[in-house]
């Protein structure tokens, strides 16, 4: 049986590890594999007869295609959590997920994981995506997020409870926790995803919980991440042996070297943050939340710049799957962010984007570098991200994106083109008043005004209380 080859010639080579790029270099692929780099990198050898695929890449960059450790591709582009939670069938939600991952994968995004979403709706894309059925990047799914009464998920009143389209599963109790485990690995989950309090405000496990949960879920050869932005919640979590932490925004030195110690993961995930602090106004997003966000991710930089100079490893997630966060937009903007608000070096974030996300999908020393014996998911950049770190957002730029070995030839009309959730019957983003009408805006009411006072330890307080006042106007509204 023949072999097919790939040959990359006369690139710019970014290996992936943080190693200085590698003029004048061409990278050899047989099969799903990287057979050979270097200058010397021919098709001599290449079998006499075999078929051989060239692509010239000389003055351009060849690099890891980009992993997204926390991507959500059951959001749908929502504008709301209702839209998330409530609105578009089962059905109608797994092929608008099917559709939306050629968008990601056109992005240069070659790996991806989704630690949560509706249904068991990531487990089909996981395996349609690998069978060849939907084109879309390598993936790793969770199911629903597993949620208490003081965490992320459980949004709605009591009367409404937890409806089984939402993102997240209630369990309040650590057997009703590890029985919902249980089901999920029944059902096919790579990785369990606990949600702790929404900003970091206080920790919605306790320490024992998490450690039982994360025995239990190793047990089953499965892997554990959580939600977790404060610090007391990122610690227990490191003492739990949870695998990777998602966000880290607020964090205390002792945290932050325990943390670092342990060698696990932080994916800070700072493009949420900043699209809506950046941008946010361009698209209605409400003051409030607005302004909120543009104070957490303040307060986040402070940490994470802590965290860099600690040796906490760091890797990229961006949240997709909001309206401020479309599928195959904004990917490459955590590696920009990351820079930003955490000091990494251009090729620190790189690094962070290829090779540090491979754990996030079971294969670690696997994929996300340049070097003979990797999968070959590689993408040839018309640019120098190491220059200019934003020639990776503009997907003009991104001129070849293989997965697996093969080039990927997309419809670019339809990777264009949006196909969001049902959306929520919304009026307006802001209230219709007679004096906004007619006479001068009335004064702005003090942040936290007529909100009952908290003792929250957390430096999250602000945004809380901002999260809140909009979750209560929604379901007012």
């Amino acid at each position: 049986m023949t072999s097919s080859w790939l040959l990359i010639k006369n690139g710019n080579v970014i290996d992936g590890t943080g190693a200085p790029l590698s003029a004048n270099t061409s990278v050899l692929v047989k099969d799903q594999q990287i057979y050979d780099v270097g200058p010397h990198v021919g098709r001599d050898a290449v079998p006499h007869g075999e078929a051989l695929d060239e692509i010239d890449a000389a003055g351009k960059t060849v690099m890891p295609g980009l992993i997204d450790a926390h991507c959500h591709m059951t959001y749908g582009e929502s504008r709301t959590e209702e839209e998330i939670d409530l609105y578009t069938s089962p059905e109608l939600r797994t092929l608008k997920a099917a559709w939306n991952a050629q968008k990601v994968l056109r992005a240069g995004v070659t790996g991806i994981s989704q630690p949560g979403g509706s249904y068991y709706i990531g487990v089909g894309l996981r395996e349609a995506i690998r069978d060849g059925i939907v084109v879309g990047p390598r993936m790793t799914s969770a199911g629903r997020y597993i949620s208490t009464s003081n965490s992320l998920t459980d949004w709605y009143p009591d009367s409404v409870g937890v409806p089984e389209g939402s993102i997240g599963v209630l369990a309040n109790t650590l057997p009703d926790m590890v029985s919902e485990i249980r089901h999920q690995v029944k059902n096919g989950v790579d990785l369990i995803k606990l949600a702790d309090s929404p900003m970091g405000e206080h920790q919605a496990f306790t320490t024992d919980e998490m450690k039982a949960l994360a025995d239990l879920a190793h047990q089953l050869g499965r892997q554990i991440t959580i939600h977790a932005r404060g610090s007391a919640e990122v610690d227990a979590a490191v003492q739990a042996g949870i695998d990777w932490i998602m966000h880290g925004n607020v964090m205390t030195d002792a945290t932050i070297e325990h943390l670092a110690q342990s060698g696990i993961p932080l994916v800070p995930t700072l493009l949420l943050l900043a699209n809506v602090a950046d941008w946010g106004g361009l698209v209605g997003t409400p003051g409030p939340l607005h302004d909120g966000m543009a104070r957490m991710l303040d307060k986040t930089a402070e940490t994470l710049h802590r965290a860099h100079d600690a040796g906490v490893k760091f890797a990229l997630g961006t949240d997709s799957g909001f309206s401020v966060t479309l599928y195959g937009e904004w990917h490459a903007r955590e590696l920009e962010l990351l820079m930003t608000y955490a000091g990494l070096s251009p090729l620190e974030a790189i690094q962070a984007g290829t090779q540090h996300g491979a754990l996030m999908l079971n294969l670690d020393g696997k994929v996300g570098v340049i070097a003979k014996g990797m999968l070959a998911d590689i993408i040839v950049v018309n640019g120098d991200p190491v220059k200019d770190i934003r020639v990776l957002q503009d997907k003009r730029r991104i001129e070849t994106v293989v997965k697996d070995g093969r080039r990927v030839v997309f419809d670019e009309e339809a990777v264009d083109r949006r196909w969001p959730h049902d959306r929520g019957q919304a009026y307006s983003v802001t209230d219709l008043t007679y004096e906004l009408v007619y006479g001068e805006p009335a004064e702005p009411a003090e942040v936290g005004a007529g909100e009952p006072s908290t003792t929250y330890g957390s430096d999250a307080k602000d945004l809380v209380a901002d999260v809140k006042r909009r979750e209560k106007a929604a379901r007012q509204g």
